[in-house]
């Protein structure tokens, strides 16, 4: 008999675990938001994978390269191993449908609100998508998740305020909408 794919939590980047800064392109003014080191090394203890999946459009429009986009991650590792948490895995999406030229310009799977980067990392970690959950601070993060039937949750730092403000106007603001990703992961240990 084998295992049931095991749950995750995946995590949108900035506005979410960092402070939300109009394309993060220098590591030095990576800033975590209050309480997301704590959050995440509450995910960590309770053995749940906490996998990050970031738009980085940034890049197809040149305000940063790959390198660049590396060596912010490892700036995030750092940050968060010093206070006891860590993420099991990182995925980006460099394209945009509209800049980029040959090597970036285009409608991929990847870039949310498509689920490419959560369907990857399912199959790369042996994840079961049904059982987990998707954090961020836009609806695309959560309708990217809700493809692969992940539950979602719009934290309100970042764009998430915003974000939240348009989906009750339109009337159909997501299930779960709560201050930040320490009220998220509370949220996720209570439901798992």
């Amino acid at each position: 008999m084998t295992d049931a794919p095991r749950p995750a939590v995946f995590l949108d980047r900035d506005g979410t675990i960092n402070v939300e800064r109009d394309y993060l392109s220098d590591p030095d003014q990576l800033e975590l938001i209050p309480g997301a080191a704590e959050a995440i090394a509450a995910c960590n203890a309770a053995g749940l994978p906490v996998i990050v999946v970031t738009n980085q459009s940034g890049i197809a429009r040149g305000m940063f390269d790959e390198e660049r986009f590396h060596e912010i991650t490892a700036r995030l590792g750092e940050l968060l191993a010093e206070r006891g948490a860590r993420v099991d895995a990182t995925y980006y999406c460099p394209h945009h449908p509209e800049h980029g030229g040959a090597r970036y310009a285009r409608a991929c799977e990847c870039r949310k609100p498509q689920p490419g980067m959560l369907v990857r990392a399912a199959r790369e970690h042996g994840l079961g998508t049904t059982r987990s959950w998707i954090v961020g601070d836009s609806l695309r993060d959560l309708e990217a998740g809700a493809a692969v039937g992940a539950r979602g949750i719009l934290v309100a730092t970042g764009k998430g305020a915003v974000q939240y403000a348009s989906a009750l106007e339109r009337g159909a603001p997501p299930e779960h909408h709560v201050a930040d990703l320490g009220a998220a992961v509370r949220l996720v240990l209570a439901g798992s």
